[in-house]
Formats: C-alpha cells, structure tokens, sequence
C-alpha cells in the first residue's frame, strides 16, 4: 500500500458497458491515459495471488496488493486523499469503499452509476475518508453462478479511518477479518437461528423445494486457518483492541475468545453509547465489531467460532500470552451467552420520521437444480423499474420486515442509519450501516439522506443480491 502526499489530478472518464459482469449500462468507465505525473495517497492493485491458507493448501484468488486480507489502510477523517486502481485482470472490477459517506462516482457500485476499473485498466480520482471508524473496501461486481467472483474472492482489506480526536484507551489493536474459501453448491438449507421469530399467519408457503445454498470448505482469519500462522501475542494486564469484520460473501458468524469477555465500543465504526460486556460476538456479512478486552487469563487460547466443524474447518486463531505454551484451549461461551442490538443502545423513543417506508423481504424458492429470488415488498430488482425518490435532509424510516427464514444483512450505502426498534423493542443511538435482520423478525432504522445521487440498499450476502435482493433510492 502506497501512502504519499501529492496533488489530485483530473482525468477523462469513458461511458461504457460491463455486461459480463451485469453493471449498468450506464455505468461509467475509465480510460488508462496519463493526465498528470505523481504518486497517488492510496494504490490498489487488483490482481491474481495465492494464499497460503494452511499448511499444504494454497487457495488461487485475486486480492489487493498481492495478499489477502490487502493491507490496512488507514486514513485521516476529513483529509482528502487521491486514489490509484490498477486492475490487473483482463475483465471489469469494481472497487466498493463501504461505510463511506462519500459521492456515488467513486463508491464503486453499478447501481450507482459509480466508476468502473476496465479491464487491465487505471482509474484515479479523489475522495475525502468520512466518518471515522472502521470500515473496508471490497469488490461489488455481480458474481452469480461465478463462485470465483465478487465477495468470494480475496478483494477485500480493511479500511480504518482515524478520528480528528483519538485518546487511544488501549495497549494494543488487532484488525481481524473472517473468510471463507472453496465455495460449493449445496442443497442443504441454511442452519435455522435459535432467534427465529413466528411467520405471519398470512404468509403463503412456497410449495417449491429451496434452491442453490453455498457451502465452503475452509474457513480462515485474516487468511490463515486456525493453527496456522502467527498467534496473537498479548501480555496480562494490557487492554486490547479487537476490529472485526466479517468478509464473507454469504456466512453470518459468531465469534467467542474463551476465557474472556468483550466490551464493545464501536458497531460498524460507530461509538455505541452503551458499552455492554458480552461472552459472544455475531457479526452479519459486512458488520465490523470493535471490541477490547482485559487480558486477565494467562494462557493460550483460542478465538473462534462456536460451530465445532467450522472451527475444525479453520475459522479461529490462537491468542498467547507473552511466557505461556502448549496447546490452545477453546471452552465454549455460556448457552445463555447471547447478543441483542440494543444491549449497546438507550432505552428511548426517537423522533417521528417525517415518511415511512415499508419494506418486506421475500423469497421465491427455486426448486432442485435452481436458483431462489429475492424480492422487497414482491418485486426483484429490475434497472428498468427506476429508482424510489428520497428528498435530502428528509427525515425517513425504514421497516426491514422479513417474511422469510433466512437471516439478512442489508446495507446501506453512502449513509448511516439509527436502529430504533429491534424485534419489537425500542432503541436508539445505534449508528450502522447493515443490520443482521432475522427470519421473520422486524427491525425499523431511521436515517436523514446528506447526499443527492443514488444509493444502493441490497442484502450483504452476495447469492441474495446478485438474484434479487436490492434496490435503487434517488435523492435529490
């Protein structure tokens, strides 16, 4: 990763198309020619690499920088920096800055209309890194039947954005982000959640079986399989700082460091105003966990999932104190342990929206061999429908309402929105920009558009989005 000051500089963008990799026809492309001399603040470099997962077992992918997770990046709040793309494959990337308020040009989504790097191309342009916090950067192309593609290859890395004012309440950070590798086609259906709610009573079941579900078969942190790699050392007495994201393209996750607890302090970047202790992390596709822990149990342990085959499978990491070793010990969280949004929230109304917008998540079963489609309020997305119309500054809610027995992560782009009632129950001062929305639960957020263009709301999981679940507001 290339950190450097130098000026912006212009370029001439290229309307074009990218059907192969279903962007809008709309969509905006970049020539490769050189307008003007200087190293960019931050270089992306898209292009194959190998990974060395476990020992003996080396995934082919494509990532940033010529590693997977890319580097860190980590910005300043407020400070423009000037960003080079370089896509080294011979097909279209799009490079998605999540979590950013930043225009709808360079947050990299078809949708959007956002730039596209042609292939074996070069994009610059400039963006300002807003809010602070942590946040990533990862591929948005539509991956389809491709399980090479999109979120289940290597493109992502982890974006953090330092705060104008930063008092630094801990020892030592660790960035750690989930992945997992070798994705297959399955017919087995999702795990049911033990935080399932009821269906509504008129809901008409779909005669159909399910369709295509996606399956993996290794699991890793930061790119490496449990046992494999450099352990996380710490010392007793420090105070460390956990930043974790769930890069996965379909897997929601829960996470557990035996014998500690976490206090959170940040939900997708953002400060929570109740920092509760919890036994358990679970984090959507998408959502990030920031999280420190007192490191008061000398030892060495394991952080990982509380799925047995998962871990097994690779999806932990060890973390050993400084003068202990041996064998990592896992011991499962408490049954009771459990997480709740609104534990990190206040126990207050909020403000009535100036428009509600329901929204009601569906799904039509694709039967043996097929694919299932996703709709909002019945309908899958369709370029020609056009988008809903928000006004800027208008006060809006929106009603995530699922009426079926996946759990999804929608996100939001280029906003932030409040949770203000959760599974019945009312919260508020929880700032997020995807929510991990149940089977057959309701969550409503409220969020105030700063910013006039298009903005994509979609289900963070990528087989949900590329056939179906998302949708295009307007503001003007």
């Amino acid at each position: 990763m290339q950190f450097n000051s130098a000026p912006p500089r212009r370029r001439d963008f290229l309307a074009g198309a990218a059907a192969a990799l279903g962007l809008s026809s709309c969509t905006k492309t970049a020539n490769t020619s050189e307008t003007e001399s200087g190293p960019a603040d931050v270089t992306l470099r898209i292009a194959p690499v190998l990974v060395d997962i476990a020992k003996d077992h080396t995934i082919s992918t494509v990532g940033y920088n010529g590693s997977v997770p890319g580097p860190l990046i980590r910005l300043h709040e407020g400070v423009p920096v000037t960003v080079d793309i370089f896509n080294e494959l011979d097909y279209p990337e799009l490079v998605h800055w999540h979590g950013q308020l930043i225009p709808a040009d360079v947050d990299g989504a078809s949708e959007e209309h956002s730039l596209v790097i042609s292939a074996n191309g070069h994009l610059r342009y400039k963006l300002t890194p807003q809010p602070s916090g942590s946040r990533w950067v990862h591929s948005h192309v539509m991956a389809g039947p491709d399980l090479s593609r999109g979120t289940y290859s290597g493109q992502f890395a982890f974006v953090y954005i330092e705060p104008k004012s930063n008092p630094g309440q801990y020892d030592q950070e660790f960035f750690l982000a989930t992945h997992e590798w070798e994705p297959f086609f399955t017919s087995a259906e999702e795990e049911e959640d033990e935080d399932i709610g009821q269906p509504p009573p008129d809901l008409k079941t779909d005669e159909k079986p399910n369709g295509w579900e996606i399956g993996y078969q290794h699991f890793t942190i930061n790119g490496k399989a449990l046992g494999y790699g450099e352990p996380l050392r710490v010392k007793q007495g420090q105070r460390v700082q956990f930043h974790i994201l769930n890069a996965s393209a379909t897997e929601n996750i829960k996470l557990a460091l035996s014998g500690h607890k976490f206090q959170i302090v940040a939900l997708d970047g953002n400060p929570v105003p109740v920092r509760g202790m919890v036994d358990l992390l679970e984090l959507g596709t998408g959502e990030r966990i920031d999280a420190v822990v007192e490191m008061n149990n000398p030892g060495v342990w394991v952080l990982g999932t509380p799925k047995d085959d998962d871990r097994r499978d690779g999806m932990g990491i060890v973390v050993e104190y400084a003068g202990k070793t041996g064998a990592p010990r896992w011991i499962a969280p408490p049954k009771a342990a459990r997480w709740d949004y609104t534990m990190f929230g206040e126990d207050r109304d909020s403000p009535a929206p100036d428009e509600t917008i329901p929204m009601v998540f569906g799904k039509i079963n694709g039967g043996t061999g097929n694919f299932n489609r996703w709709t909002i309020n019945g309908k899958g997305y369709d370029e020609k429908d056009g988008p809903h119309a928000l006004v800027k500054g208008r006060h809006y809610r929106l009603v995530f309402d699922n009426h079926t027995d996946d759990a999804h992560p929608v996100h939001l782009h280029r906003n932030i929105f409040e949770l203000t009632n959760v599974h019945g129950k009312r919260t508020a001062g929880i700032r997020k920009d995807v929510v991990l929305v149940k089977g057959f639960r309701k969550i409503e957020v409220d969020f105030t558009p700063e910013q006039t263009g298009f903005t994509l709301f979609h289900c963070h999981q990528q087989l949900h989005m590329d056939f179906g679940f998302k949708m295009v507001f307007n503001v003007s």
